[in-house]
């Protein structure tokens, strides 16, 4: 099979790479930097490469996936006219229907994962959300998938948006908590290496157990004088408060408190 690349963030590195290592070739790199799109067309070993309004048709291409921003996707999409070459485009959030206007043959791509560029994953346990428009795009975004790894799905439209939005609260907000946790321990003058096992132990016990059974911590308790004093100690940083409350009265309209 032969690609195209429009961007050159940290998914088209890992798409790109990966295609290359299971015998894909890449025909050209497209991106706003000429000189970022040359550094990862040498990469992937391609002689093509330039500005995103340098595409023509790709008759070279069996594949032309956009691997930019969410926000990009249309107005990328928006330049492109294809006749015979499948168009794919790797958001989450994003609708195939923001493709559709530039080939007939449309697909959508999503890896479930945290993607940097820095430390691109090698494992193949990476669960990939595919959605197709036509039975040659299918084929097409399957293959592709199946060349980066062994956890494939279908999840079209709706059902997409909802799985990227349940990757938000698993990835990203969990993040951002796990960041407040290190500035109280730093701004404490307490070792956040401490916390270590216990963000491990939690996510060790989600490998065998529902998130609801597996809930300690005050709220469940009904610990009113601990929430209380957690809430004082939280005085200065009104937005940290703020966070604590809210969680709070979450896990005690799931668990009926």
């Amino acid at each position: 099979m032969t690609f195209t690349i429009i961007g050159t963030g940290n998914v088209a590195w890992f798409l790109g790479k990966r295609l290359m290592a299971a015998g894909h070739h890449c025909t050209g790199v497209y991106a706003r930097n000429k000189d970022a799109a040359r550094e990862l067309s040498d990469t992937l070993l391609s002689d093509g490469y330039g500005l995103i309004p340098d595409i023509k048709d790709q008759r070279d291409a069996d594949v032309c996936i956009i691997a930019v921003s969410d926000i990009a996707i249309g107005k990328v999409a928006a330049q492109l006219s294809f006749q015979q070459t499948v168009l794919m485009h790797t958001a989450g959030s994003v609708s195939i229907d923001a493709i559709k206007s530039a080939s007939k043959d449309c697909a959508v791509l999503w890896p479930v994962y945290s993607i940097q560029r820095t430390s691109l994953p090698a494992h193949r346990n990476i669960p990939c959300a595919w959605e197709a428009g036509s039975p040659k795009a299918e084929r097409y975004v399957q293959s592709i998938g199946h060349a980066i790894t062994d956890v494939l799905f279908e999840a079209k439209g709706e059902q997409r948006q909802w799985l990227h939005l349940s990757a938000v609260f698993a990835n990203n907000f969990i993040n951002h908590l796990v960041g407040i946790c290190e500035s109280i321990c730093t701004e404490n003058d307490l070792p956040f290496s401490v916390m270590q096992p216990i963000i491990e132990q939690t996510f060790e016990k989600l490998k065998h157990n529902h998130a609801k059974a597996v809930q300690t911590g005050p709220a469940i308790r009904r610990d009113i004088t601990t929430i209380q004093d957690h809430l004082a100690l939280l005085g200065k940083h009104h937005d940290w408060q703020r966070i604590y409350e809210t969680i709070t009265d979450s896990i005690k309209n799931v668990h009926n408190i």
